[in-house]
């Protein structure tokens, strides 16, 4: 008698759902995928929302991971505008919103994360723009497009200070208000971080540090001011709130799942459900280097991570141990960033090359060895600062500054070609 054809189920449209499932077919899997989206829309990559799409210079097919009809060829089933309600380990059944019941044999929760809003006056004003969802970016452009518009943004994030550059580059006045004393020192530190203020004040941003938000003001029409705690008055046309995300855990939470600022996973992504696996924004996973979970934003890891997530479900062994990586593209500044944050929290920071002139290499380290590196506007050295991570060779402050040594020579370690 043949056996019953398995059912793998992804919940989540995004780029993380979208790799797993290519994965899971490439693995040899012959049984159903199917792709649970929330959204009206086939997969989609996000840096683009904020980045080539926002400016304009790209359009919006160009965000989809696939061509609609790659889908099909894959025999990978796309439920767009589903949204599901519940989830059901002990029986193997995730429940829709509209009613639908699916039985999966295993399921990957790659549900990501939410914008968070809000919470004060004025939240649901006409003009008042969140930035996550390829209809959000869509309505922000036709926003900001018109020029000569105010706009504020509220949060110096990542996100915040991309859209603060494109808003200004089509023809905007732009203020940016931070809670931070300083721009992404959360992210990268203060000495870091300075250059990312200067780029923008450079460039006309008024910024404004350690600035908490009251309320936003308007009426029916639309916004027309943000109030700071401090009681003053920012005109605004647009108002965009980049405060941060929550990781969509509650289908988890609810169906019993561990949650600890995301849906905890070992290092293949697996919950504590065997037959449900978590990954992307919203999971957070085991990191055999760290030796602890860490849960990362960014778009390299819903890329890698998914990819390695749907291995895992069809049954490889994987052991997750990527360094997480970003990028920004930012005015005329361009970043690429690997490491580990939670290393780089507490470690030394010594730069290679002009900061002033924001052409430089950031290295931070730790008990003599790189934790993390960010390279900006110098370009094709990633790949061995992430070696410098990934091999623990000791260095010292002097080698790393010293640009007359080759990058790839501080892979031998201190001392390696002395005594011969």
């Amino acid at each position: 008698m043949m056996a019953e054809q398995q059912t793998f189920v992804i919940v989540g449209g995004g780029l993380a759902g979208a790799r797993a499932a290519e994965a899971i077919r490439g693995e040899g899997f012959t049984g159903r995928v199917v792709i649970v989206a929330a959204e009206d829309a086939y997969p989609y990559i996000r840096p683009p929302l904020s980045k080539e799409y926002l400016q304009g210079g790209a359009d919006r097919d160009s965000v989809f991971v696939h061509p609609a009809d790659w889908y099909a060829q894959q025999d990978i089933e796309v439920l767009r505008g589903h949204e599901a309600s519940a989830l059901s380990p002990g029986s193997h059944e995730l429940t829709l919103v509209s009613g639908e019941v699916r039985r999966y044999d295993k399921l990957l929760l790659a549900t990501g994360a939410t914008p968070r809003r809000f919470g004060g006056e004025g939240a649901q004003l006409p003009g008042v723009h969140y930035l996550r969802t390829v209809a959000d970016s869509s309505a922000l452009r036709a926003a900001l497009s018109p020029g000569n518009r105010r706009v504020v943004v509220v949060g110096s994030g990542w996100i915040g200070l991309e859209v603060a550059a494109t808003a200004l580059g089509y023809g905007n006045s732009v203020t940016v208000l931070g809670h931070e004393p300083v721009p992404l020192a959360a992210a990268v530190g203060e000495r870091v971080g300075h250059v990312f203020a200067g780029l923008h004040r450079e460039h006309g941003v008024d910024l404004r540090s350690s600035t908490d938000v009251d309320a936003l003001l308007g009426d029916a029409r639309g916004v027309t001011g943000v109030r700071t705690a401090s009681g003053d008055v920012v005109p605004a046309d647009v108002v965009v709130l980049g405060i941060g995300v929550i990781p969509n855990s509650g289908l988890a939470e609810a169906a019993g799942l561990e949650v600890d600022n995301g849906i905890v996973t070992d290092a293949s992504f697996q919950t504590t459900d065997a037959d449900v696996y978590a990954v992307g924004d919203v999971a957070s996973v085991y990191h055999p280097v760290l030796g602890r979970r860490i849960r990362i934003e960014h778009w390299a890891n819903a890329e890698n991570a998914g990819a390695a997530a749907g291995r895992a479900m069809a049954g490889a062994e994987v052991s997750y141990d990527e360094i997480p990586y970003f990028y920004t593209d930012q005015f005329d500044l361009g970043m690429e960033y690997s490491g580990y944050g939670v290393l780089a929290a507490d470690a030394e920071v010594v730069f290679r090359g002009d900061v002033e002139g924001r052409e430089f290499i950031a290295f931070w380290v730790k008990d003599s060895r790189v934790v993390a590196g960010m390279n900006v506007n110098v370009w094709d050295v990633n790949e061995t600062v992430q070696r410098l991570i990934r091999e623990r060779v000791p260095v010292d402050a002097a080698r790393l500054q010293d640009e007359s040594m080759a990058l790839e020579d501080l892979l031998s370690p201190v001392g390696a070609d002395e005594g011969n």
